[in-house]
């Protein structure tokens, strides 16, 4: 577990690909199946009250990088809803007692993002349940590594990666802004992605790029109503989609390229959305925050 009091080596805070065993696990995947449990920060993330009272909203909060965000969230002083599919119940109540133990209240909303009236559905009942909305964190993806590349996708494959990543983002934005005010934030979740797209998911890289280009057009229309958006474009990140979704040599060496030689972890995102959410980024719009361990974006 690393220590983020002291300076360390960036190369060796965490494990490197030795620790990977190429083991893939049963698809959406649950953290407690991987071959090695990510760092979510839950024994190094400290709060400093950046976020006291404001109210978050974060797809795909159960398990990765929507983990990491809510604990940072509710450590920061927030109260968290999570979305979640409903086969992850384990890994979104495990997020749920982490909300709780920082002394924040917490949400859990199982359902399908595919659904338009679902995402309307699930903005409502934050807004119910938590008192207001404050922050949105569109971070809720999918993704499938298809070897042969297009030839490989399927109509069905296209249709769930288009919905889950960019369908949902549009209808769950559109549902919660009647309910943000001015000093609001909405922090989408990019990826290396948008700009160095692999042959094997194209159809995801596609919906990444246009994710930044949504955040880059709607913080023009929003800023007259004092409300930012901006983006977090991770590089290769060790969350349980990984192993769920990619074949075991691509697993055994995931991260391996970067120039720091591993793959990041979802507790090294988690401050990129704390300063996308807090007062301390109060003049940044439009923009993005690139953590890819080196690799050029």
């Amino acid at each position: 577990m690393a220590d983020q009091t002291t300076n360390q080596d960036p190369r060796s805070q965490y494990p490197g690909t030795e620790a990977q065993t190429g083991e893939t696990i049963e698809h959406p995947g649950r953290t407690e199946d991987m071959p090695q449990e990510p760092d979510h920060g839950e024994h190094t993330y400290r709060g400093s009250g950046r976020l006291d009272g404001r109210k978050a909203l974060i797809t795909g909060g159960d398990s990765g990088i929507g983990r990491a965000v809510a604990i940072a969230y509710s450590r920061e002083g927030a109260d968290v809803a999570i979305v979640y599919l409903p086969e992850e119940e384990d890994d979104a109540q495990e997020t749920v007692r982490l909300v709780q133990e920082a002394g924040r209240k917490a949400l859990a909303i199982p359902g399908d993002i595919r659904d338009e009236q679902f995402c309307t559905d699930l903005v409502q009942r934050t807004v119910d349940e938590l008192g207001g909305l404050d922050i949105l964190v569109n971070n809720a993806a999918f993704q499938m590594n298809q070897a042969g590349g297009l030839a490989d996708i399927t109509t069905e494959q296209l249709d769930r990666v288009f919905k889950t990543n960019l369908y949902a983002m549009f209808w769950i934005t559109k549902a919660a802004l009647p309910h943000l005010k001015p000093g609001s934030t909405i922090v989408n979740t990019s990826s290396i992605q948008a700009f160095d797209p692999s042959p094997g998911l194209l159809d995801y890289a596609t919906t990444k790029a246009g994710i930044l280009n949504f955040t880059k057009g709607l913080a023009q229309q929003l800023a007259e109503q004092g409300i930012r958006v901006n983006a977090v474009c991770p590089g290769p990140i060790w969350t349980p989609l990984i192993p769920a979704t990619m074949d075991e040599e691509k697993v055994d060496s995931f991260g391996g390229d970067t120039p720091l030689g591993r793959a990041g972890q979802p507790a090294e995102m988690a401050p990129a959305f704390v300063f996308f959410a807090s007062q301390e980024s109060s003049y940044v719009t439009g923009d993005r925050i690139v953590a890819t361990g080196g690799k050029l974006a």
